[in-house]
This record gives structure tokens, C-alpha cells and sequence, in this order.
């Protein structure tokens, strides 16, 4: 049976993950808060500022980046895409 949750991000009830993103409490929220798809629009949002910005996955201010803007994206508000992102279309 498939998990629904109330997506902050999306503020509808859709398809949750199957599990934690990664560990933590922080890993948990995104569970118990964020749907797949929101979910899946973060990665896509998250591989283009790591190409746009060149950050490496192994540097820890590059992490630090990543974990504040995966913040706003998902909850808070306030991201903004890099200049000149164009959004796909579906």
C-alpha cells in the first residue's frame, strides 16, 4: 500500500518516500513531511546548483551549501535557482 503524507513542499497529500533520505532527524522529517515528488524535484534542483557552483560532494562547505538550500527549497522558501536556470517543461 502506498505511504501518503501532507507535502509541505507541494501543500497536497501525495505519494511519500519509501524511506528516510538519509539518517538522521533530519533524514526523518523529509520522510514524515515530503513526497516523492517534491522529493525528486530536490534532486534534480540539487544536481544543477553541484554542476552550476562545481561544489564537490566531499567538501564539507559544499555540503553546507547543499543542507541550506535543500532547506529552503523544501520548507522554508527563499531558493532561488541560479541565474539563468530555465525549468523543464514536463
Amino acid at each position: 500500500m502506498t505511504r501518503m503524507v501532507k507535502c509541505i513542499k507541494l501543500g497536497v497529500e501525495a505519494e511519500g518516500l519509501d524511506t528516510p533520505p538519509f539518517p538522521g532527524p533530519k533524514g526523518q522529517i523529509i520522510f514524515e513531511n515530503i513526497s516523492k515528488e517534491a522529493w525528486k524535484e530536490w534532486m534534480d534542483m540539487q544536481t544543477m546548483i553541484i554542476n552550476e557552483q562545481r561544489l564537490s560532494s566531499f567538501d564539507p562547505k559544499a555540503k553546507k551549501i547543499l543542507e541550506d538550500e535543500r532547506e529552503k527549497f523544501l520548507f522554508s522558501g527563499g531558493f532561488e535557482a541560479p541565474e539563468g536556470y530555465i525549468p523543464q517543461k514536463n
